[in-house]
């Protein structure tokens, strides 16, 4: 069955370019050219939806606008924002507010079809072997998509659930930023390693965020992170 994804995108010779690559990748395609028309869409094909590319600069409600909205009603749809803003707080900004991926532009449509194949081929994965982890009161189960703190359902995004999952799969094991990156975002990936930082320290804000959370991301200097219970000492 085709993929449906939501191009959100004003300028008329990007979003003509974006329609007929993605059709020849055989990906059923919806447009929108403003904000308001993006979440309409987004409200009545919410669940035939596998993906949407979101530009920044949209008429009435821009891009990031856009991104929040829908993140309160679906963190796991799978977003990547397009944008000409070069400026790296704009691009912390955007995944902060729950997108998965960004590419600049102007873009190279292969770099971009090949991002958009990474998270495809991610969530099959994560569908093909229903599995349970546990560390500590912190529980991820793959076959619900869903992560819980002592019973308590944590909200993540798709990118953030994929990190999520990775460290749990390596529980109390160093890895290093290019085996995160493998992991989760895939072994051709195009772009700057530290967009593993940015996802790190959202993840680590929604752990820390936790009441009484002893499942902590750590720092191992020079290398990258590992997931660890904190053990209390009984006092």
């Amino acid at each position: 069955m085709a993929r449906t994804i939501l191009v959100v995108e004003d300028e008329v010779a990007i979003q003509t370019l974006l329609k007929r690559e993605l059709e020849f990748e055989n990906y059923q395609v919806e447009l929108a050219s403003t904000g308001p028309e993006a979440l309409e869409i987004f409200r009545q094909m919410h669940q035939q939806l596998d993906l949407i590319l979101l530009d920044w600069m949209i008429p009435e409600i821009d891009g990031l606008g856009v991104l929040r909205r829908i993140r309160k009603v679906d963190a796991r749809l799978p977003i990547i924002f397009l944008t000409a803003r070069d400026f790296s707080g704009d691009k912390v900004a955007g995944l902060n507010s729950g997108a998965d991926d960004y590419i600049t532009k102007p873009f190279d449509i292969e770099e971009l079809l090949a991002r958009i194949r990474v998270i495809f081929r991610h969530q099959d994965q994560l569908n093909e072997a229903p599995t349970n982890y546990q560390l500590g009161n912190l529980t991820l189960d793959t076959k619900a998509h869903q992560v819980a703190y002592n019973g308590d359902v944590m909200q993540l995004t798709q990118r953030e659930y994929s990190l999520l999952l990775a460290f749990m799969q390596h529980a109390n094991q160093t890895m290093t930023r290019d085996e995160i990156l493998d992991d989760v975002w895939g072994t051709d990936f195009v772009g700057q390693t530290n967009i593993v930082d940015v996802y790190v320290r959202q993840l680590r804000q929604k752990l820390h965020a936790l009441s009484a959370s002893n499942v902590q991301i750590q720092s191992v200097r020079g290398i990258g992170y590992v997931l660890k219970e904190e053990l209390q000492d009984d006092k």
